[in-house]
């Protein structure tokens, strides 16, 4: 690739919750470690708007060049670098991990963590992330896409996805988390809930690639049929508020194995968390991966009656991205149902951001492209 210029354009904030803004500002430069990605298209996630406007009060250092997973091209390299070459196609992962120190974690571009560690990554080598031109990441957080298996047409052996559709794997990789963490098996069952917004319906299909059935759980009826549309393999029950009439609603599918949740925090007094363990058989697991704030009333008796295990589960593991990358790459997982809502560039990110909030669900993305 061509010599790293010395600016580049990315979007800046300045003073925290407010307004972002287009700057041009140094282009980072590889050290040992790291890998400088000039970025193709970079996701916007359903609620960037109230991390950035201070509605979160998600806590992060300024200024800051927001972001998160992206697509790019490996445009420098740090000396250490063994695997990944200049030039490739690249899934850039937003989980930064402390090298000495696991526990430590940030989102880049969005949250500092709760830790010394944590925060040590994001106020120093780690601050900067994906909505600009160029960023700096670090080799391991940078995962290489075959180009010609993904993107080369059916009709020479590819696959026929563009980069825009590559974008959308940041979204089942959270969930896929999840239920790896519950092991969860082929022929076994598995209830998600809430299953109709982008994290949830990514859930239903990468359990759906591992093997399993799904009871798809949420409030909005319209949106769990067109859930049940998408395979045969998946069943819908609607959340009515009556622990009762819920929990009878899901035995009626079987022996139900594992249940993830992924709610936002607004389900917080939600009865699909007891209905949906009540409904467990014995030796039934739980992934826990929601935004809830407060405490949760849970069946103690059953839980301990029945030995349920609950698992507390935030992001992934790094392994977990190759594996999710291959699940795609063998078919198990498909990306034509992947429908990108728009593409702005970084002056447009205002309204990026509010199409982002108000109008993708299942399968549906919004990104950010830089303007070269």
């Amino acid at each position: 690739m061509a010599p790293l210029p010395e600016t580049h354009h990315a979007l800046v904030q300045r003073v925290y919750a407010e307004p972002l803004k287009v700057e041009d500002i140094p282009v980072p430069k590889p050290t040992a470690g790291s890998a400088v990605i000039k970025v193709e298209v970079a996701n916007i996630i359903s609620y960037m708007r109230d991390i950035y406007n201070g509605v979160r009060k998600y806590q992060y250092p300024t200024p800051l060049v927001p972001g998160t997973m992206c697509i790019g091209r490996v445009a420098a390299l740090g000396s250490d670098a063994t695997l990944l070459k200049e030039g490739q196609l690249a899934y850039v992962d937003c989980t930064i991990r402390g090298r000495d120190d696991p526990g430590a974690i940030i989102l880049s571009g969005i949250a500092e963590g709760g830790t010394e560690g944590s925060k040590a990554l994001m106020h120093g080598e780690w601050r900067d992330s994906s909505y600009a031109e160029y960023m700096k990441a670090p080799l391991e957080n940078c995962h290489p896409v075959d180009e010609a298996k993904f993107c080369s047409p059916v009709s020479e052996g590819g696959l026929g996805y563009n980069i825009g559709q590559l974008a959308w794997l940041g979204i089942p990789l959270v969930p896929y988390g999840g239920l790896k963490s519950i092991n969860l098996q082929a022929g076994e069952t598995v209830v998600i809930a809430p299953a109709t917004g982008g994290f949830g319906g990514g859930a239903v299909l990468i359990a759906l690639a591992m093997g399993a059935r799904v009871i798809a759980m949420g409030r909005n009826a319209d949106a769990l049929a067109k859930l049940k549309k998408f395979d045969s393999r998946v069943e819908t029950v609607q959340m009515v508020g009556d622990v009762e009439k819920e929990v009878a609603a899901l035995k009626k599918f079987g022996r139900i194995d594992a249940f993830l949740d992924i709610s936002p925090s607004q389900a917080q007094d939600s009865t699909h968390f007891k209905s949906c363990i009540l409904s467990l058989r014995p030796e039934g697991r739980v992934s826990l991966m929601g935004g809830i704030l407060g405490d949760l009333p849970l069946p103690h008796r059953f839980i301990m009656r029945f030995n349920i295990t609950l698992k507390g589960k935030w992001m992934y593991y790094r392994e977990d991205i190759p594996a999710l990358i291959k699940l795609i790459e063998h078919g198990n997982l498909k990306l034509d149902h992947v429908k990108l809502i728009g593409t702005y560039p970084l002056e447009e990110w205002k309204e990026a951001f509010d199409v982002a909030a108000d109008k993708t669900g299942l399968g549906e993305i919004v990104l950010l492209k830089p303007q070269y």
